[in-house]
C-alpha cells in the first residue's frame, strides 16, 4: 500500500526470531535442570526407592537421606533396639525402623566448612594478586610483557596430574599436607594465572586518563588505583571471583591426593557415603543438594556482575 514501508532492521529480530529464540533458550533450560532436579528429589527418597526400576517419580517423601548424611549408624538387634528408651528424634526414629542407632554426628559438616574456607579463602587471594599484576601489566612497561602473560596461561594448561606427584613430595616436606593452608595456597596459585588474564583486559578497557586526572588532583598512584580504577574494574573483578570460585570449590584431584581428613574437602568425601547395604543415593543426593546451594547463591548475587563481564570490551568504538 502507498506510504507504509516495508523496510525492516537488519539489527532487530523479527517478532519470529524472537519466538523461536525464546523457545529454544527454555528447551535448553528446561533439558539442563532435568539432572539438578532429579537430584533434589533423590535426596528426599529412601533407598528403595532411589535404585529403584523403572524409576520412580511419584513417591512418597522421606527425610531419611538428610538424616543419614548427617549422623553415623550402627546395626543392632531387634531386641536391644526394643529395650532403648523412645526415639529423640526423626533420625533416630528413622534409624530403629531399619534396626539400626544413630551412633553420633557425621564428618559432612566439618568436611563442608573446610570447603568454604578453602574455597572463598583461595578466591579472594587470588583476585587480589590477580588485580595488582593485571593493573601493573596494564599500565607499566614490563619486560617482556606478551611471554610472561603467555607463561602465567600456560601454567593453567598443565593437567593436574602432571604436577600431582611433585606438589605431594613437597607438601609432604613442608608439612602441609592435610592442612586448610596448603590448599588455599595451591588453588590461590592455581587461579592466579586465570585472574591475570581476565583482569587485564578489564582494567586495559578502563581509560588512564581518570588515573592522570586523579593525580593532577593531588591522589597518590596507589590513590587512584584504589578510589578510581578498583570501583570501574568491580564487574571484571566479581566475574573473575566467580570463575576462581567455581574451580576452587569444584576441585577434587588435589583434593583426594593431598588431604585425607582434617582438611578434606567435600567433593573427595561425597563419593565415600555409604549406606546399609552400598551406596546411600539419597544421603549422596542430599550432600551434593547442599554442596550446589552456596555457589549458586554466590552466583546468583553477582549475576548482573557476571553478564556484563562476559561482554565487557565486546564492543568497541
Amino acid at each position: 500500500m502507498p506510504g507504509i514501508s516495508t523496510a525492516h532492521s537488519v539489527v532487530e529480530p523479527s517478532p519470529l526470531s524472537k519466538r523461536i529464540a525464546g523457545g529454544v533458550v527454555i528447551l535448553y533450560a528446561l533439558i539442563a535442570m532435568i539432572p539438578l532436579v532429579w537430584i533434589f528429589l533423590t535426596g528426599f527418597k529412601t533407598p528403595p526407592d532411589s535404585i529403584s526400576y523403572p524409576p520412580k517419580v511419584v513417591f512418597t517423601p522421606s527425610l531419611e537421606g538428610y538424616c543419614n548424611l548427617f549422623t553415623t549408624r550402627s546395626r543392632q538387634t531387634p531386641e536391644y533396639i526394643a529395650g532403648l528408651p523412645p526415639a529423640e528424634g526423626l533420625c533416630d526414629e528413622i534409624a530403629r525402623n531399619r534396626n539400626m542407632v544413630v551412633a553420633g554426628p557425621s564428618k559432612f559438616v566439618p568436611r563442608f566448612l573446610n570447603s568454604l574456607i578453602i574455597a572463598f579463602s583461595s578466591t579472594l587471594l587470588a583476585v587480589g594478586l590477580g588485580t595488582l599484576a593485571a593493573y601493573g601489566f596494564s599500565r607499566f612497561k614490563v619486560p617482556l610483557a606478551d611471554d610472561l602473560l603467555f607463561f602465567i596461561l600456560s601454567t593453567r594448561m598443565m593437567p593436574p596430574i602432571a604436577v600431582a606427584i611433585p606438589i605431594y613430595l613437597m607438601y609432604r616436606e613442608l608439612g602441609l599436607s592435610d592442612t586448610r593452608l596448603g590448599m588455599i595456597l595451591l588453588y590461590t596459585a592455581v587461579n592466579v594465572s586465570l585472574a591475570v588474564w581476565l583482569l587485564k583486559g578489564f582494567i586495559d578497557e578502563i581509560p588512564r586518563e581518570y588515573e592522570e586526572a586523579a593525580m593532577i588532583d593531588g591522589y597518590t598512584r596507589l590513590q587512584a588505583f584504589r578510589k578510581v580504577v578498583l570501583p570501574q574494574a568491580a564487574t571484571g573483578i566479581a566475574a573473575t571471583a566467580i570463575f576462581c570460585l567455581i574451580f576452587a570449590w569444584n576441585e577434587y584431584a588435589f583434593a583426594v591426593l593431598l588431604t585425607s581428613g582434617e582438611a578434606q574437602t567435600t567433593p573427595p568425601f561425597i563419593p565415600f557415603i555409604i549406606g546399609e547395604g552400598g551406596q546411600d543415593w539419597p544421603a549422596v543426593a542430599a550432600a551434593t543438594t547442599l554442596f550446589v546451594i552456596p555457589i549458586f547463591v554466590f552466583t546468583i548475587l553477582l549475576r548482573k556482575h557476571l553478564l556484563r563481564g562476559i561482554t565487557f570490551g565486546a564492543v568497541r568504538k
